[in-house]
């Protein structure tokens, strides 16, 4: 292979390993603005709309023995959101809801990626009960198509529930969902 050959090689090399890093990074901002949106109370992101984070033919789905009753498979924006506000202000539900994420692990293959976390939801309930659940998420996410791939999208999301705990709410004073 002649010098010039193998540059372009490099280079090309360097600019795949830059683009699979650029669209891990987009696929953190999409599920961290997701977890933010569902946290109670809510400190929601300037202009920031859930249904924004999915594609136009999202899945949204819960596997497994607990949620596979519980939220069942859901398409498309619309039913997406109309259930997730079942759990978000004005409805009460939560007085206090916090997500955390770890175990990461995020697949970029081209035009396409799959992440995978381990939930933990910190949740305190207007009737004064609070649980500690655990969850494996695996989500696919593909490139937005307005802004050249710098935003991903969420088109397929799955929630198992791996345990539940109770735990003591300390709500911080003066703060309202």
């Amino acid at each position: 292979m002649n010098e010039a050959k193998a540059a372009a090689t490099t280079v090309d090399a360097l600019l795949a390993r830059i683009q699979s890093l650029e669209a891990q990074n987009a696929v953190r901002n999409t599920i961290a603005r997701y977890m933010a949106l569902c946290d109670v109370p809510v400190r929601a992101l300037q202009g920031e709309a859930l249904a924004a984070l999915f594609t136009g033919d999202a899945i949204w789905e819960g596997i497994g023995p607990q949620y596979a009753n519980k939220f069942g498979r859901l398409e498309g924006p619309a039913q997406i959101v109309a259930m997730l506000q079942r759990y978000l202000p004005p409805t009460p539900h939560f007085a206090t809801n916090t997500h955390f994420l770890t175990s990461e692990h995020i697949d970029v293959n081209g035009a396409s990626a799959t992440g995978r976390w381990i939930m933990l939801q910190a949740s305190g309930y207007v009737d004064g009960k609070a649980e500690l659940i655990a969850a494996r998420l695996e989500i696919d996410f593909v490139p937005a198509a307005h802004d050249g791939g710098a935003t991903w999208l969420i088109r397929h999301f799955r929630t198992e529930r791996l345990f539940d705990a109770p735990w003591r709410v300390n709500p911080a004073q003066g703060v309202t969902a």
